[in-house]
């Protein structure tokens, strides 16, 4: 029997390997359609060992490669079992491994994942592909680094409809679930086992056979009181809300605890089931509201008492977009707890016993007064107005109310001018639901006056509440004016939102120059900088990302007067109908040269002129948006031209690529100037 049962297992392998779905490889025999970019470095395939590889024997800065057309309308999961090995384990450029999701239609890949640990063993990464109509590519990058020996190999790329949180455990790598080692309690792979020696239990809950696998964590090894045991999933990789299910046997002879929490990138737990009491030796089905909104790890604990204890085994992790409960209310959207005050307050409001605090204003393009964050020639909220500047004065401007126990990111942008003390000027209170509880989550300290600063700041409340602007002096001489704009509200940490993924197409200069380059560098070239320019009465004071961030500008004192400074994006992948770029420039200087966009298509020796400025345009950021067809591959060209005098320093930041028609019309592409109307405030 035990050949027979042998002979079994090998018939089942060789049938998963050839009911492989389309994407998944295990690099036996071939590359199941997956082709190398012949622009870059070769991968090796190993038939033998059953991988791919790209290794510094070659020299080259990355290996790419691409996977078949691929599609599919439903949620599906991409487990990638690899391994990067170096010599040294700290590199300033270590080798990286990253995936990207190549879109029918778009001009850029998104970064789905990326890994730079170098380890002795192979490692799981496991990643959710949310559904969508469009055809796409997985593609596969490994980038060398500067180590002297490096290799990148990967085992096995697997597709399969579902959640990644989902699990049978029937196969080796256990779906990327991991246990939490600990000296004496673990949890370990149950089943399989034809003798039988191991195993607890008689049969697992998929296969409702010996075969089967579960996982279980035992008693035997108890020393302590409270000995845990922690199972923990891959981590969701995109918002998933639902039912989770599994199923269960928890045998006691004293007491045992089996919890199941979430934990989320700041380390926070919350509870969501938990179980003390054995109901019968047979499995049984539990099931759970679970709410991810942003990166979480599913958490299975089971905490002993004794050596005595008992066991507790667990099996078929499955998931379900729908709620097991007749869950009724609608999932809350962060997008309705931020403005960008153009149209009006959105849900924010004011208490109007203080008096009219907060005005929405709007600037004229002008040389003096900045403009709103939003576009420079938008509306903000301006405190302290010419209405209201007696001193005493407090504006308070309540947000709409958010729902407690989530992790809340506020953004927003602020700016001051003409105080003698910044400290204090403007802070943000978390008031509790029954308006008796505030606290001061954030105040101002000290900024650079007229720049519109960037504030982030995290918070989770267990109760429902509301956040508060406040804005006030206590004397005629401490007051100035409080500028906000731009409030935004997103779900998870701060932190957890820095380390997501880059958006495709976006480039702040917060790192580097991203897709753009220079036709050649030098004095008269575009630069990187952040905070002013050393001309005074030119450029900008900060970036317009955050406010202390970078941007690119040219230095008019290093070029002489009608010189050209180009950035050039590398080659873009062309895309039938129409894109929109946005992006923000600054002309501030009374010897403004010339700002234009072109775009060049491959094959093509002319550059087609989409937008021109010339001349100072005014103080604040400017956002410009160009609309543009390319079916071909391209370039976008950023040309400035340096103005009569020094004064003529040129920036420009927050460059963002996007599908489809620009969702508002820029007036003018090429203009000239600024209106006569200076310096004036419309309420």
């Amino acid at each position: 029997t035990v050949t027979a049962s042998r002979f079994v297992l090998a018939a089942l392998r060789l049938a998963g390997a050839a009911l492989l779905s389309p994407g998944s490889c295990t690099f036996e025999d071939s590359a199941c359609g997956y082709q190398w970019d012949y622009a870059h470095l070769p991968w090796t395939l190993h038939g033998e060992g059953h991988y791919i590889s790209v290794d510094t024997s070659y020299e080259g800065e990355k290996a790419v490669l691409s996977s078949p057309d691929l599609y599919s309308e439903e949620w599906s999961c991409v487990r990638l079992i690899y391994q990067i090995a170096t010599t040294s384990d700290t590199s300033p450029d270590p080798a990286r491994l990253n995936l990207y999701l190549r879109q029918e239609g778009e001009s850029f890949d998104r970064l789905l994942w990326s890994a730079k640990e170098p380890s002795d063993s192979w490692l799981i990464a496991s990643l959710d592909l949310t559904n969508s109509t469009k055809k796409y590519k997985l593609v596969l990058e490994g980038e060398m680094g500067q180590d002297k020996s490096t290799s990148i190999a990967v085992f096995e790329i697997k597709i399969t409809s579902g959640y990644c949180i989902e699990c049978d455990f029937e196969e080796n790598h256990l779906c990327g679930y991991v246990n939490r080692w600990n000296p004496n309690v673990n949890w370990f792979v149950g089943g399989g086992n034809i003798q039988n020696s191991q195993s607890i239990l008689p049969k697992d809950h998929t296969l409702n056979s010996a075969l089967g696998h579960y996982m279980y964590v035992d008693s035997v090894y108890v020393k302590h009181f409270q000995e845990v045991a922690q199972l923990i999933s891959p981590k969701t990789m995109a918002p998933i809300s639902g039912c989770l299910s599994f199923y269960y046997q928890l045998k006691q002879e004293s007491s045992i605890v089996f919890t199941v929490y979430l934990r989320d990138m700041s380390g926070f737990y919350e509870e969501i089931w938990k179980t003390e009491s054995a109901l019968n030796a047979d499995w049984a089905l539990a099931e759970v509201d679970f709410n991810a909104p942003y990166p979480m790890e599913v958490i299975f604990e089971v905490a002993f008492n004794s050596a005595k204890g008992g066991y507790v085994a667990l099996d078929d992790i499955s998931f379900s977009p729908v709620y097991c409960s007749n869950h009724t209310g609608t999932l809350f959207n962060p997008a309705n707890a931020g403005c960008n005050f153009e149209e009006d307050l959105c849900n924010f409001y004011q208490d109007h016993k203080d008096g009219p605090g907060w005005s929405r204003v709007k600037v004229k393009r002008n040389v003096y007064r900045a403009g709103d964050h939003t576009t420079g020639f938008g509306y903000y909220l301006l405190a302290n107005t010419k209405f209201t500047s007696q001193p005493g004065y407090i504006g308070r401007l309540y947000g709409p109310t958010l729902p407690g126990n989530l992790q809340f990111c506020l953004r927003f942008y602020y700016a001051l001018y003409g105080f003698f003390k910044m400290s204090g000027t403007l802070a943000v209170y978390i008031f509790e639901e029954n308006h008796v509880v505030q606290e001061k989550i954030w105040s101002v300290l000290d900024s650079p006056k007229g720049v519109w600063t960037q504030a982030e700041i995290s918070f989770k409340k267990p109760m429902p509440c509301k956040v508060v602007f406040v804005s006030w002096c206590k004397s005629f001489w401490d007051c100035g004016l409080v500028a906000l704009d731009d409030v935004s509200l997103s779900l998870g940490s701060c932190q957890a939102a820095d380390l997501l993924l880059p958006s495709p197409g976006e480039c702040t200069f917060e790192k580097d120059e991203c897709v753009f380059t220079q036709k050649k560098r030098g004095r008269g070239s575009w630069h990187r900088k952040r905070g002013p320019t050393p001309t005074s009465y030119t450029g900008p004071k900060g970036d317009h990302t955050t406010g202390v961030g970078y941007y690119m500008y040219i230095e008019a004192s290093n070029m002489v007067y009608g010189q050209r400074a180009y950035l050039v994006s590398r080659s873009l992948r062309g895309t039938s109908g129409k894109q929109c770029l946005t992006f923000f420039y600054h002309m501030y200087g009374s010897g403004t040269g010339l700002l234009s966009v072109y775009l060049k298509k491959e094959g093509d020796d002319e550059e087609i002129p989409l937008w021109r400025r010339t001349g100072e345009q005014s103080i604040s950021w400017l956002r410009g948006l160009i609309e543009y067809e390319s079916d071909r591959n391209y370039q976008i060209i950023f040309e400035a031209i340096r103005g009569v005098s020094i004064r003529s320093d040129t920036a420009i930041d927050d460059i963002l690529f996007q599908t489809g028609p620009c969702l508002e019309v820029e007036e003018i592409q090429f203009s000239s100037g600024y209106p006569d109307s200076l310096n004036e405030i419309e309420y």
